[in-house]
């Protein structure tokens, strides 16, 4: 049997925020001093290591379960099934909906049920839930729709990733030139087609690790301490992930039995180019290979990190051949992967 995407979508938010907006912000370091090299040379250096010149903010009716609908209708369409015979939306995001000028959250009720209800679908049997898995949690979604569908639990799976992480930034850190918005889904069903999810592997690391990425005051000693934003220890992350994501990633293709020249693309979550360039080319390296040119897309440099909307965006956006210079025909094998706060890990080898 075989399980494979059959349709996708996504929603770019229309808003684009360039690197200058943020010139005349002030900058605090996580110690509450105000950091006075000039905004030009911080910023300068900022897209130097992430590649991030500008990134995409939702308009300020939207909420986050708007978007991961916009997107999954296009994804239902995609793939022409009936919404009514889907068996489980899973919705993946971090902070739910944070309505504009607040960064209080409202993940009651789910935002999967929410998106279900706007799709109209009627049927009781369809079950909706969210997860949250920072980062990697549309591919976590990806790997749960899968497990469904082969046990025999499932026939259609429809899976989101969708975040607002511009509403829960402090301003007053330079890590908010990070974060965007953005939604992207994907109908998964099982086919007769050739290809489809070979393997997938995940992993959780919380010794350490576990406070990497998580919700903290605001570095300006100014603000309003109860409120609480997101935060990030940044080199411990690119150690991290350079240690331990390539490893996963050739862990998944050994489970598939695939060998790393048989790889098309390589669709990993787009957290920063520095650090994706840098995985990509230490998988390579476990093969004593070098990584070829324009395996890795990249789409961080003009939609920034939207987090678990990332791939699903990305591969949306090849499927449809609206990424220049990056194209993905019947048959190629591809790998997913991601890495994100809690710290986990995932990744999955995939034939197209």
């Amino acid at each position: 049997m075989n399980i494979k995407i059959t349709g996708t979508g996504s929603y770019i938010p229309e808003i684009i925020q360039d690197n200058s907006k943020f010139l005349d912000k002030e900058f605090y370091d996580n110690e509450g001093n105000k950091i006075e090299t000039p905004n030009e040379e911080i910023i300068e250096k900022f897209q130097k290591i992430t590649g991030i010149r500008e990134r995409r903010y939702v308009k300020d009716e939207l909420n986050n379960s708007d978007i991961a609908f916009l997107a999954a209708k296009k994804a239902i369409e995609d793939s022409k099934v009936d919404p009514e015979t889907i068996d489980y939306i899973i919705l993946a995001h971090n902070f739910g909906n944070a309505s504009n000028h607040t960064t209080q959250v409202d993940i009651f009720p789910s935002l999967a049920v929410r998106v279900k209800n706007l799709l109209k679908i009627k049927n009781p049997k369809c079950v909706a839930y969210d997860i949250l898995f920072g980062c990697p949690g549309w591919l976590e979604g990806m790997i749960q729709g899968y497990a469904f569908i082969k046990a025999g639990m499932a026939k259609k799976c429809l899976v989101i990733g969708a975040d607002t992480l511009s509403r829960v930034v402090d301003v007053s850190d330079r890590d908010s030139m990070i974060f965007a918005d953005g939604a992207g889904a994907t109908i998964i069903e099982k086919s007769d087609e050739e290809g489809g999810v070979i393997s997938h592997n995940t992993a959780t690391y919380t010794d350490d690790e576990v406070f990497y990425l998580f919700y903290g005051k605001s570095y300006n000693p100014n603000a309003e301490q109860k409120t609480k934003y997101i935060k990030m220890r940044g080199r411990k992350v690119y150690e991290f992930a350079l240690t331990n994501v390539p490893a996963a990633m050739k862990e998944c293709l050994d489970i598939a039995g695939t060998n790393i020249s048989e790889i098309k693309k390589i669709l990993i979550h787009q957290a920063n180019a520095k650090m994706d360039d840098a995985i990509v080319k230490r998988l390579f390296k476990l093969y004593n290979k070098d990584a070829p040119e324009k395996i890795m897309p990249l789409t961080v440099d003009r939609f920034g990190n939207s987090s678990v909307a990332t791939v699903p965006t990305m591969f949306d956006l090849i499927s449809k051949g609206k990424l220049p210079d990056h194209h993905i025909k019947k048959g190629d094998k591809i790998i997913f992967a991601s890495v994100g706060a809690g710290m986990h890990i995932n990744a999955m080898v995939y034939q197209y």
